[in-house]
């Protein structure tokens, strides 16, 4: 996929924490021959991953903040529209499982956190996007949801209904942006082999890999996957 997103600008979320999601993307994309606008609270980890970036030839700037507020998330599309001039990717990795346990003894407030990571960074970081993608002529926006809001299990209520909504603004959107030329789809893995997953869950849990997670994205936003919009796509383990 070498140079095949040339000249193409990408903002990604969640990248901070090396070994996890979000990373993965930015690098494969990166490489791919995107230009990066890297999203993540931590303005430390920003600014490691956009050295790390540079070292490795590879075309970054950071966007730091709580994407969950609207007014970070469209100061990280001004960051893509100042340095690169536009915007046409966009990948939302940016969340995570914040509460586990029974229904009955979930506070509301687990739900509460569960949409503002989950669900409203989304929600803000799409809004903001769309104005730029449709200056571009078109564009594409990939969020992930879980295997969770296909296959519900117990004890994630909270976060299943945080990725159910992931879900059903993606197929919403894709509706709204479909004149635009703005392609919209999400993925619905189980859990990742990432170094995160790995520390709590034990290496020799059941995962799907990182790299096919990062090559389905690469799938979703090149001229490969033109004509797929309004998806959730399951991404699951490899038979042992």
């Amino acid at each position: 996929m070498a140079a095949e997103l040339a000249g193409r600008v990408a903002l990604v979320t969640g990248v901070g924490a090396v070994g996890q999601i979000g990373h993965a993307v930015a690098i494969a994309l990166g490489t791919a021959g995107a230009r990066l606008v890297l999203a993540d609270r931590s303005a430390e980890r920003l600014d490691e991953r956009v050295h790390e970036f540079a070292v490795a030839r590879l075309a970054a700037v950071a966007a730091p903040g709580d994407l969950s507020d609207p007014r970070v998330a469209r100061a990280a599309v001004g960051v893509a529209e100042a340095r690169f001039g536009g915007l046409d990717i966009v990948v939302n990795v940016a969340g995570g499982l914040t509460s586990y346990g029974p229904f009955v003894d979930t506070d509301p407030d687990a739900l509460d956190r569960e949409v503002a990571i989950n669900l409203r960074t989304v929600y803000c970081v799409s809004q903001a996007a769309i104005p730029s993608l449709r200056q571009r002529g078109g564009g594409v926006i990939v969020n992930f949801a879980s295997i969770a809001v296909l296959h519900p299990q117990p004890n994630l209520a909270a976060y299943t209904a945080a990725k159910g909504g992931v879900a059903a603004l993606t197929r919403s959107l894709a509706r709204e942006l479909r004149e635009d030329k703005i392609r919209v789809n999400a993925l619905a893995p189980e859990a990742v082999r990432t170094t995160a997953n790995v520390q709590s869950m034990g290496a020799e849990s059941r995962f799907v890999e990182l790299a096919d997670v990062v090559q389905t994205v690469q799938w979703l936003v090149s001229d490969a996957g033109i004509a797929l919009t309004g998806q959730i796509l399951s991404v699951t383990a490899k038979p042992a």
